[in-house]
């Protein structure tokens, strides 16, 4: 990569990473940067995202995806996560996670092959080794064993946990981002699926009005079938 894109950026990403606690990595910033570079650049072809203006990127998905990170670097500090990010999209939260975390493996899956094409050319131009994009169902897949199974603005929880779920390891997490925590979702989560919410952290992420957390979901009752629920 020749050259930081986005200066103009520059300065509002430090300011994120700082309210963020991230002070670390100041670093990443030009990959962060190179990121929504790309994902400006294929959104046009790809459809990637509704989103067209990079600043609005900037704020809605990279700022958004940031946001994670802290909490689960203190979770999870000195372990090396394998991560299946499901509907990934555009790569969010993974390739950010990846960015961040480069010690960690992040898997992005997504149904649509022109987004898990993007995925694929943006981790080689990012030069994101650990990071690989599936394409395909999600729930027709093998389970990819992941530590963490991760969603951003995917599906209902009762959808997530139905086609995701036998992803997970043994002992491993599955966290869902949403918007305002969902209380008709949660309900319907607990009675359609055996599963419930056993944390939730609300998220706060720079510039952004909006009310966003973080949730992670558990099965009460011993998995039945393929798809690990009840």
């Amino acid at each position: 990569m020749s050259g930081t894109p986005f200066p103009e950026f520059q300065e509002r990403l430090e300011q994120a990473l700082d309210a963020l606690g991230m002070q670390a990595d100041h670093s990443r910033i030009p990959t962060l940067l190179a990121y929504l570079q790309q994902l400006r650049h294929w959104n046009k072809a790809y459809n990637l995202t509704a989103i067209r203006d990079p600043g609005k990127m900037l704020v809605q998905h990279v700022f958004d995806s940031l946001a994670i990170v802290p909490g689960l670097r203190a979770r999870w500090p000195d372990r090396a996560l394998r991560v299946a990010d499901m509907g990934s999209g555009a790569g969010l939260p993974g390739i950010i996670l990846a960015i961040c975390q480069p010690d960690w493996s992040v898997v992005c899956v997504d149904a649509v092959g022109k987004k898990t094409a993007f995925i694929r050319q943006a981790a080689g131009v990012l030069g994101l080794k650990n990071v690989r994009s599936e394409h395909g169902r999600i729930e027709s897949m093998d389970s990819l064993q992941a530590d963490l199974v991760i969603s951003r603005a995917f599906a209902s929880l009762s959808d997530f946990v139905r086609v995701a779920a036998h992803h997970r390891a043994p002992g491993g997490t599955m966290l869902a981002m949403k918007g305002q925590d969902p209380v008709a979702e949660r309900a319907a989560l607990h009675a359609d699926t055996g599963w419930c919410v056993t944390h939730a952290v609300e998220l706060s992420v720079p510039e952004m009005d909006a009310r966003r957390c973080l949730l992670e979901l558990e099965c009460e009752q011993a998995p039945t079938g393929p798809e690990g629920t009840s």
